[in-house]
């Protein structure tokens, strides 16, 4: 049985050739135009200077140590020279080869920040479906792994690459012009070369492939795990997720060995032609010295020369995969940022400069499947600074109106209005600052309790104290040890529900919403914390339109009106006595609650 964990990798396979990724490529590097062309050009010197050298280990030998014409000392005092220029040359070498590595790396983190910053915000804009479609950890991925595969392409291959071309080209013209027919001989084994190459390229890209394919899944598994972890351990699963994070690491493993036995199999093979190449080149080079056609000196060059050809063959190859693990890496990247959110924005948005809060949804219809619609010609109307609790079973749509209402979904059919403005003519950055959503899960980052109030937003030290005591946060700031400069979240002081909850209202009343959402907001915390979320939510809701769902129907009671959802459709409306005195869907589910809590049914509903 396979498991994919909810990660597939996509099926084309992109090719290094693919002329408008590298324009993409390219359009990150062009701002860097100038580090770039200074390492081009160091890769020259480097070229130039790797080539000189064998040149003089040619010219020492055949003029300075078997030349037996010149005198002891004349000979000596020309390879004290020899050996200078050569050191030389190598010192340059090492300075260039010192700069070029430097500027490359300057260069690709630059390029690699900027792509992992926009790749970033691009997520932030997209919506709630994407984010359904594709698990955290295939995005995870692709914001470190597949931009960590570029930075290797742009540090360790683009300019090397041209490098290793420069010189291939640059030998094969010496040796034609030291020997042209034993340069032949070379290249009678550089399409036995090139077609080992390609081989081997095209194995490469799958694997390589598959590599990237079971780190996402093993990626996407451990995210989901380690978030879920409570409740693996709550249901003693601690097993069966071993066994499958076993089976997934298993996956990554045999397909790295399957890289590592090919890269073992090619650079081997790659051995044994270039050493006959070298075996042939004795053979033909011997004779020719033995027939004094030829000198020793340009034999050892010449030994030397194709050393340094095959060395960048053997490099071409590796980063040829590199390249190719690189572009599939792109691929993907800029597939992501291709991806556009499903919510259409108006041509031009609207911002009122004032809104009263008044919501109406106007035939909606909207489902998450096609042909399964949650909400179905629901129609509803809210008045400015009315509170409407919504209750009903679970998968009611209850949550569904939260959503469409924050236009996190737009409606298939109908229209929902804000005042008498449609939703989807509003500005959506406008629209959300104007509804406040305090959630049973509340989101903690991991920071100082006055940022997570906050949220980027300024605001004087005697209007946050106003927040706090209006959001019944103040007694609980004054109880931590560095008050508003605590750390809370992940690897700081961690807070209750009940806590938690009193922060999100001082969050939403930071931003002053005409509108509020309570999403469960009481159906976590202890009677006492309770009690001061009462007093806290009596005040924050004074004034504001409000919308309250609860499981908890002890907390709507304050509600002007109560509404009661199955199926997607209002079956009750009224307040609590008119909905009590019915005996309808709302009875019943104060009558269930009621027995949950006390095992007994509630005096006076006979």
């Amino acid at each position: 049985m396979r498991h994919d964990y909810g990660y597939f990798e996509e099926d084309h396979l992109v090719s290094v050739g693919e002329l408008s990724l590298w324009r993409r490529i390219l359009g990150y590097v062009r701002p860097h135009a100038t580090p770039v062309a200074g390492a081009v050009f160091l890769s020259l010197v480097i070229t130039a200077t790797g080539l000189v050298l064998p040149y003089l280990v040619s010219i020492a030998i055949d003029r300075y140590i078997v030349n037996q014409d010149l005198g002891i000392d004349l000979r000596i005092h020309g390879l004290g020279r020899v050996a200078l220029f050569f050191f030389g040359f190598i010192v340059l070498e090492f300075f260039a080869n010192l700069f070029q590595v430097v500027l490359l790396e300057w260069t690709g983190q630059h390029v690699m920040h900027r792509l992992r910053q926009d790749l970033f915000r691009h997520l932030l804009d997209l919506d709630l479906p994407f984010f359904h479609r594709n698990p955290v950890g295939k995005l995870v991925t692709r914001v470190t792994n597949d931009i960590q595969n570029m930075h290797e392409m742009f540090t360790s291959v683009i300019v090397t690459l041209f490098n290793d071309l420069v010189r291939v080209v640059g030998i094969l013209a010496i040796l034609f012009w030291m020997n042209w027919r034993m340069a032949l001989i070379l290249c009678l084994l550089v399409p036995v070369i090139a077609a080992n190459t390609i081989w081997f390229g095209r194995l490469a890209r799958n694997v390589f492939r598959e590599i990237r394919t079971s780190l996402a899944r093993l990626n996407s598994y451990l995210q989901e795990s380690l978030s879920g972890l409570e409740i693996i351990q709550l249901y003693l699963r601690e097993k069966d997720a071993a066994e499958r994070f076993t089976a997934l690491n298993r996956g990554y493993f045999s397909q790295t060995i399957r890289q590592i036995t090919l890269f073992g199999i090619f650079m081997p093979l790659l051995e044994v032609l270039a050493t006959v190449a070298v075996a042939l080149v004795i053979w033909y080079g011997g004779g020719e010295i033995v027939r004094n056609r030829m000198s020793i000196g340009v034999l050892v060059a010449f030994l030397s020369y194709m050393r340094l050809f095959f060395q960048p063959l053997r490099e071409l190859s590796q980063k040829y995969s590199i390249v190719q693990s690189a572009m599939a890496s792109a691929e993907r990247i800029f597939q992501l940022m291709d991806s556009r959110p499903g919510l259409k924005s108006a041509a031009s948005p609207l911002r009122p400069e004032t809104v009263s809060g008044a919501v109406r949804f106007q035939n909606v219809t909207f489902g998450y499947e096609p042909g399964r619609p949650v909400l179905e010609d629901f129609s509803l109307a809210i008045a400015a600074g009315e509170t409407v609790a919504v209750v009903g079973p679970t998968g009611a749509g209850k949550s569904t109106l939260i959503n469409l209402l924050e236009r996190f979904y737009d409606p298939e059919q109908g229209e929902i209005f804000f005042d008498d403005t449609e939703s989807r003519r509003l500005d959506l950055f406008w629209l959300r600052s104007r509804i406040g959503l305090v959630m049973q899960d509340v989101f903690i980052l991991p920071d100082t309790v006055r940022e997570n109030i906050l949220l980027g937003r300024e605001i004087s030290g005697t209007s946050l104290d106003e927040v706090l005591e209006q959001a019944q946060f103040a007694g609980v700031v004054r109880g931590l040890p560095q008050g508003l400069d605590t750390r809370i979240g992940e690897g700081g002081t961690a807070l209750s529900a009940g806590q938690r909850q009193l922060l999100a209202l001082a969050r939403v009343l930071v931003r002053d919403p005409r509108i509020l959402i309570l999403d469960e907001a009481t159906s976590s915390v202890d009677t006492e914390t309770e009690m001061l979320l009462e007093t806290a939510l009596e005040r924050v809701m004074a004034g504001r339109t409000s919308i309250i769902i609860a499981h908890r129907l002890s907390t709507i009671r304050r509600a002007d009106r109560i509404l009661v959802l199955q199926k997607g459709k209002i079956v009750e409306q009224g307040d609590h006595l008119e909905l009590m005195r019915k005996n309808g869907l709302y009875r019943r589910l104060q009558d269930l609650q009621h027995t949950e809590y006390h095992g007994v049914a509630p005096e006076g509903t006979g």
